[in-house]
């Protein structure tokens, strides 16, 4: 949907006066991108699926939508913000309070953990008129009766990929059961993945979707072949490319399970954290090798293509062909793993004398012609220069000890904790638990952990990558 320069003025939208006057105090003159796009649908009391980073002014399009519809003599909750994060809620909480300046007597609480719980079921009981709060938080308080969403409006979820990613699918479902099903439904997301789409189909009647593309970015995939002599030589390449790129996330695909440990070992050998991907790894290896993954505690994952089936892995900086794939289809999938999220990916293919009729294979099958690449010029080193920048933890305990994200997030983030945005992904399983830590706090992250007290009980923990 196109927008006309002209239509950027908020004055063109059916916005209540006040909060139209209060916009240019602050002075807000014309919309963004986003804004634009989105609030007119708002207005419309539709369902919207919204893809733009932080920064693009998203805040202010849900908000504006929600305080424009605010009953203000109904002193009921009636709207609901989900917010992956505490910093982020009080974020949003700041910036609906300003907005909502021009209008008297609303009530904005957020209701988040890390913080007593005692005081919020106070402020519940005097009454609010917009929620603001993080899912696990949300949650308990609706599941004690503190909270309820009989007169809910609307219901709009920020960044809901990253909530997804923190391990809240199961909180998010639970507190929507608590709310009438005749609601309007916004959900704001920097990237679209399938579990975005899965959530969407389920809490939401027929959604805009509105994407605000980046203008700095390049969905493209820089796709290069490299000439090698032999098996040494792969290796060598490997690792004049993550030391000339740099990526965060590496994905290395081998032919034979033999050749993902081959590789994995030698690169462990000069200082990366790489761990292989095979058939023959154990359940509760493979687990754990693709949460330190995702988490970004290993930075090279070596995979054969059976193993890497069915990966949920986004943001992909590169896809190494350690071998040219062996069948033509394969190809494409491997390097469609990268360039997602509307980020520039880059795929390298080793091959040898031996390939080059499977490469012309290719080319026809693609009907497109490679780059062929020079290696880098560099000296190696004998150490990365990247290091990941993350810590994988592991927990001994998960949902059959009525474990929840919520409550890791809570025992990370309490008392001179670590701040929110600094957590990664959460996984709970049925007897364990995974979080990822900024490398930084990676001590104090385990020290809470380990010495704290989870679900009022002490579990075992340890570090696993990072």
């Amino acid at each position: 949907m196109r927008i006309p320069l002209s239509e950027y003025d908020f004055a063109s939208l059916d916005l209540n006066p006040a909060l139209i006057d209060n916009l240019a105090s602050l002075g807000y003159t014309e919309m963004t991108p986003i804004q634009a796009q989105s609030l007119p649908h708002v207005l419309e009391n539709k369902d919207i699926i919204a893809r733009a980073k932080t920064g693009s002014g998203k805040t202010a399009t849900f908000a504006l939508g929600l305080l424009n519809k605010l009953d203000v003599k109904r002193f009921r909750v009636q709207t609901l913000v989900l917010c992956p994060t505490r910093e982020l809620a009080d974020q949003v909480a700041t910036e609906i309070r300003k907005l909502a300046r021009g209008i008297h007597n609303i009530k904005v609480l957020t209701l988040c953990g890390g913080v007593a719980f005692g005081p919020q079921v106070g402020s519940l009981e005097h009454g609010a008129h917009i929620i603001v709060g993080t899912p696990g938080r949300v949650e308990e308080h609706l599941r004690k009766a503190n909270l309820n969403l009989d007169n809910l409006t609307t219901l709009v979820l920020d960044e809901a990929d990253r909530m997804l990613d923190m391990g809240f699918q199961q909180a998010l479902d639970d507190i929507v059961g608590y709310m009438p099903e005749q609601r309007q439904t916004m959900l704001f997301s920097a990237t679209y993945p399938e579990k975005i789409e899965n959530i969407a189909q389920r809490i939401m009647q027929s959604p805009v979707t509105v994407e605000v593309q980046d203008t700095h970015s390049n969905q493209s995939i820089i796709e290069t072949l490299y000439q090698v002599e032999n098996d040494q030589s792969r290796i060598e390449a490997v690792r004049l490319l993550l030391q000339e790129h740099q990526p965060e996330t590496t994905l290395i695909f081998c032919n034979t399970k033999v050749e993902t440990d081959r590789v994995a070992n030698e690169l462990c050998a000069v200082g990366y954290e790489a761990s292989a991907l095979h058939g023959d790894l154990e359940q509760k290896d493979r687990d754990q090798t693709l949460a330190c993954f995702a988490n970004r505690s290993i930075s090279v994952l070596v995979a054969t293509d059976v193993a890497a089936r069915g990966l949920d892995i986004e943001s992909l900086d590169m896809v190494i062909n350690y071998q040219v794939a062996q069948e033509l289809e394969v190809h494409t999938h491997r390097i469609g793993r990268t360039g997602r999220a509307g980020a520039q990916g880059m795929a390298c293919s080793l091959y040898t004398q031996r390939d080059k009729h499977r490469i012309s294979q290719l080319e026809d099958y693609l009907k497109q012609k490679f780059v062929r690449g020079e290696l880098p010029h560099i000296r190696l080193l004998r150490e990365p220069v990247f290091a990941p920048p993350m810590v994988t933890i592991h927990i001994g305990g998960g949902k059959k000890q009525k474990l929840r994200p919520g409550d890791i997030v809570g025992a990370l983030t309490g008392a001179d904790g670590i701040p929110g945005s600094e957590i990664g992904k959460i996984q709970v399983g049925d007897h364990w638990a995974y979080v990822g830590v900024a490398h930084k706090h990676g001590k104090m992250a385990f020290n809470k952990l380990s010495q704290g007290k989870l679900k009022g009980r002490s579990f075992r923990v340890k570090r696993l990558r990072g």
